[in-house]
């Protein structure tokens, strides 16, 4: 830290992103990315838009929002891309919450909100997980503050119903409810149908997880035309032009093929299955899941040792540190070949431990 870093941000300890080593060949399974490749129309329209880099790109996203819309049978002034979802999150901590607003997410969930509530001095409340994981709706309810919820969460799995959400959104009519879907296209009921019923909810998605484009950085918020227009104005006061244009070419692409990103879901769905299955029979526990990746732990060895193993192996999952969750490691689903390979090398660590 140098001498000339702001008082005000010394504190401030930044979100870890997964690890990217480069000094080996891994089945990367520790960052929830697709193993498939963006669709051909995305790869396409990408390198087409390539030729156009000279200029700027469109800072309004207006054929991205109109596709977006369309797909969800929205309005364009009811949708705003972002560079990834974490800039959306981002828009949305600086435009609803402040001293008198604070917010409040869950103590295990994902970690650049608490990240983004120091970066931008906002007093938040961790609010516990119950003990198997799951969360308490009513914590979340008549608390005064705006409300931060993955579903399904992060690194658990674990989804809630719609219905379940509805109830946090009716008991909280004056403060934003923000639902991050990041992983809602592998099993759990979306919120977006819920939008045009209530002014309060902020939906937001991504497309590096089904859509596989984490390379891009794209994601979206979807909510009322007037929660739209204050991101827009935060937006428009930090950088116009936050998309640059083969990404939205890309993203476009992507849109016209929406055949492609659920067949993707559906194999992703069936490997989860089959890994899940796999573990349980090797003693493992393995949390209800409803994401692209499985979260897990044996009763036989530590987490951070299973990491470990795993890694000398030459396969990378998502170790935490945290005490409540340090024996559980997340594991994304990747192809089925990776998947029998993961299972194979915890068999095989796992009878040498005998």
């Amino acid at each position: 830290m140098s001498r000339f870093f702001s008082e005000k941000l010394s504190a401030l300890v930044p979100y870890t992103p997964g690890e990217q080593p480069k000094d080996m060949r891994y089945i990367k399974l520790n960052t929830n990315e697709s193993p498939f490749p963006p669709s051909e129309k995305a790869q396409k329209m990408a390198a087409e838009a390539a030729a156009r880099l000279h200029l700027y790109p469109d800072p309004t996203c207006s054929a991205l929002h109109k596709a977006l819309a369309d797909l969800y049978g929205l309005t364009p002034d009811e949708v705003l891309c972002t560079n990834g979802s974490d800039e959306i999150l981002n828009f949305a901590f600086m435009a609803f919450c402040d001293q008198k607003s604070p917010a409040v997410f869950a103590d295990i969930t994902y970690g650049f909100y608490e990240v983004f509530a120091d970066l931008n001095g906002v007093p938040y409340q961790k609010i516990p997980l119950c003990e198997d994981f799951t969360i308490n709706i009513e914590d979340y309810c008549h608390n005064n503050a705006s409300v931060f919820i993955a579903n399904p969460n992060a690194p658990t799995g674990i989804a809630l119903k719609r219905a379940e959400i509805e109830r946090i959104l009716q008991a909280n009519p004056d403060h934003v409810v923000l639902v991050d879907e990041a992983y809602v296209d592998f099993g759990a009921e979306s919120c977006v149908p819920l939008v045009r019923k209530y002014d309060n909810l902020l939906v937001t998605q991504t497309f590096s997880k089904s859509r596989s484009m984490a390379g891009a950085r794209l994601g979206c918020g979807i909510a009322s035309p007037a929660l739209i227009a204050d991101l827009n104005t935060v937006k428009y006061s930090t950088n116009p032009y936050n998309i640059n244009g083969m990404t939205m070419a890309a993203g476009l692409g992507v849109l016209a093929d929406e055949a492609y990103t659920q067949k993707n879901c559906a194999t992703i769905i069936e490997n989860r299955a089959y890994v899940t299955a796999e573990l349980r029979a090797l003693g493992f526990t393995v949390l209800e899941s409803s994401t692209n990746f499985v979260f897990a732990a044996h009763s036989g060895m530590a987490g951070s040792e299973i990491y470990r193993r795993l890694r000398e192996n030459g396969i990378l999952v998502r170790h935490f540190d945290n005490p409540r969750i340090t024996a559980y490691n997340r594991i994304t689903i990747g192809n089925r070949a990776d998947m029998e390979t993961l299972v194979a090398t915890l068999r095989k660590i796992l009878e040498e431990q005998v």
